[in-house]
């Protein structure tokens, strides 16, 4: 009689894509597999996927950390051992280069100048070092990723903190040049400082003097002379009277520091233009404590006539062009704009409960004769915002804090301002546009269509899926920005937490879909900006609490620091919750454009303590793209691939598992996770 074989069960494959962001509310068996329970400092992708964040690097107009290299110095042998932090020179070459890592066999240098050349001898000042040899051996892509990561750490300390005290009270980019506000080491005054190759560089503030009955429009750059006093007239604010300054024109002019005393009350020239002076000039100042909103406008329409617009909640607003700052008296009591935008031709902005703008195409003319006007609101305004419209359908949003308006039409006969929605606000700084309106409330990220659509339920929010956080929070709220090539909205809490919440429009028949991944930064976020490159490139800054400007998604840690991420999936049952499977292996598909490292966990059984779990495991994929020029000849590895599946181990039996992911490193660039293929065989049914 013939043996009977026995009949192993198959193997089967479950593939989990990775989608659908943090949902702590939902209940874990409606989820998609793909779907995680928590998440920290991994963002969602647009076409799919969870990608480890990019970091952020200081800046102040030097090269950034992430664009310095390092080059592999061999050497012979070492006749003395030279100290990281130390100059080799070559003494054929004259090259030069800083040591990082001093290894049995080569120096790691950055900041080189020149290239070495075999043969030649290097020294520390007089001290002799060895000879330089041909390259002997290759290095690993994660020793690499090290070398790499040692260079930004270099470069990093040649980057200064914006001079002053305080946080950074605002950052903006104007003509592709990075701009900050901070307080003066004596914390009584704020000053603005432009990004250059040197560092931090001082913008002077000017001097205004007011001056009535001009006639003519003086020229920019003459002389402002009255008797043995002058001064360099550097820009007109008219604020009132007629625009051709016929006679009747007022406002203030600003001048450079004037020579041969100080100007007075009386007739004065500039050029052949004469003008009224009503006193003595003062000096241009900025008071502590604001935070910065700032506006690029163009009242002029020519290519060449924006300019920056700006607030902060303590001073008068301002009008910036690279060099001259301009403050703008708008005649409010106080004169202390929180936020400011330019619609339809007006300078907006909003004061406590008034909506004020100036006259059509005048910024510093806030006079009713010519067109300026105010709008009563009646709560505090926390954010105003441009909204997408026709020419002859404009509308700009308004919020308060519990209430959210629509101001409609085009000019001080046609502004009307309708209530949108009664019940929904937003907190101050927090108004984006994207493919729609977002901004942030109480009850989380709200989508300003989806708000007329179903009204103020906090079910309606983006984020209810992690309402839990939202709650925590809410009140810490400090501001957002966007990230256009990410279809992202930014939103970030004092205590360095934040939200990157991805946007879906339409993708794929999924509706209105967001996602949302918290991510923690070591340096808190206290202003930000983002904005676009004549490049075509889009940046993103922020200022932080500790003096520093930090661009975002740039280098591979924060500012030095190891970025900790990590995901957790929900419970994955297989559509099967009462059928015990045998797990056997995990595919994890992962892209990106450098080596990384990453640990693989899985809880088995709702993680049942009788069942024995595993630890985690570290894998690593090599999906390196060497750039040229970057690394010593042929000591690197060629070969690199951007999507490369990394085979896991799976042991155990369980009704269901859950993996997490994680990743701790300040020397891996950002890497996606795109999908996951868990191998296995059915058992029997739960008991």
């Amino acid at each position: 009689m013939a043996r009977q074989q026995l009949k192993m069960p198959p193997v089967q494959y479950d593939t989990m894509m990775m989608q659908g962001g943090v949902d702590q509310m939902t209940p874990m068996m409606q989820l998609k597999s793909g779907v995680l329970r928590d998440a920290l400092n991994f963002e969602a992708n647009i076409l799919g996927g969870y990608a480890r964040i990019g970091g952020y690097e200081r800046y102040d107009g030097h090269a950034l950390p992430s664009s310095s290299v390092y080059t592999a110095v061999f050497i012979s042998a070492f006749v003395n051992t030279p100290a990281v932090g130390q100059t080799i020179q070559g003494q054929t070459s004259l090259s030069t280069g800083v040591v990082l890592e001093v290894e049995n066999s080569y120096i790691a240098v950055a900041n080189t100048s020149g290239a070495f050349t075999i043969g030649e001898t290097i020294k520390v000042g007089a001290t002799t070092i060895g000879t330089v040899i041909i390259p002997n051996q290759k290095f690993s892509p994660q020793h690499q990723a090290t070398h790499v990561a040692l260079a930004a750490n270099y470069q990093r300390t040649l980057i200064s903190a914006v001079p002053g005290s305080g946080p950074v009270r605002g950052v903006f980019v104007y003509n592709d040049i990075v701009y900050a506000f901070r307080d003066n080491v004596g914390a009584t005054a704020t000053l603005l400082y432009q990004a250059t190759t040197g560092g931090w560089s001082q913008i002077a503030y000017l001097y205004e003097i007011a001056f009535t009955n001009g006639s003519g429009i003086p020229i920019e750059g003459g002389t402002l002379t009255q008797g043995g006093v002058t001064a360099t007239f550097k820009r007109a604010a008219r604020s009132s009277g007629n625009t051709a300054w016929t006679g009747d024109a007022a406002g203030r002019l600003i001048i450079a520091a004037p020579a041969g005393g100080n100007f007075a009350a009386g007739a004065a020239t500039i050029g052949s233009t004469t003008v009224t002076l009503s006193g003595v000039q003062t000096a241009i100042t900025f008071a502590i404590g604001g935070i910065f909103e700032t506006y690029v406008g163009n009242f002029s329409g020519q290519t060449n006539t924006s300019h920056v617009y700006g607030c902060d909640g303590v001073n008068r607003c301002w009008e910036f062009d690279g060099t001259v700052l301009v403050p703008i008296s708008t005649g409010f009591t106080p004169d202390t704009p929180k936020h400011i935008t330019v619609h339809k031709n007006f300078l907006f902005i909003a004061i406590q409960g008034s909506l004020g703008y100036s006259a059509p195409g005048w910024p510093f003319d806030w006079t009713a004769l010519n067109g300026a006007g105010v709008i009563a609101v009646g709560d505090i305004i926390t954010n105003i915002l441009e909204l997408p419209g026709a020419q002859t359908t404009a509308t700009m949003g308004v919020w308060a804090r519990g209430n959210t308006f629509m101001l409609y039409g085009t000019g001080q006969s046609t502004w009307n301002l309708v209530p949108f929605n009664t019940g929904t606000g937003a907190m101050h700084y927090t108004a984006q546009n994207m493919a729609h309106t977002y901004v942030f409330d109480d009850r989380g990220i709200i989508d300003m269509q989806t708000v007329l659509n179903y009204g103020n339920f906090d079910i309606a929010t983006c984020t209810y899926p992690i309402n839990n956080f939202i709650i925590k929070k809410r009140q810490s709220t400090i501001g957002s920005i966007l990230c256009r090539t990410k279809s992202q909205y930014r939103l970030f809490f004092s205590d360095g937490y934040g939200i990157y919440m991805t946007s879906l429009q339409g993708q794929y028949g999924n509706g209105n879909t967001s996602y949302n991944m918290p991510v923690l930064f070591p340096n808190p976020v206290f202003c930000a900006e983002n904005a676009k490159l004549s490049s075509g490139d889009e940046v993103m800054y922020f200022g932080s609490t500790n003096g520093f400007v930090y661009k975002m998604d740039s280098g591979s840690s924060f500012d030095g620091v190891a970025i900790s991420a990590y995901m957790t999936f929900v419970t994955n049952h297989i559509g099967a919750p009462q059928i015990l499977k045998h797990f056997r292996h995990a595919r994890v598909e992962v892209s990106g454009n450098s080596y990384c490292q990453f640990q693989f966990g899985y809880a088995l059984g709702y993680s049942n303590p009788n069942i024995m779990q595993p630890n985690y495991a570290t894998y690593e994929n090599n999906i390196q793209l060497p750039y040229w020029d970057s690394f010593v000849w042929d000591s690197f590895t060629w070969d690199g691939a951007t999507i490369i599946p990394a085979d896991c181990e799976m042991s155990g039996t369980g009704e269901n598992y859950a993996v997490s992911i994680k990743s701790y490193s300040d020397a891996y660039y950002p890497f996606s996770i795109n999908s996951l293929i868990a191998h296995y065989t059915t058992r029997r049914g739960r008991r």
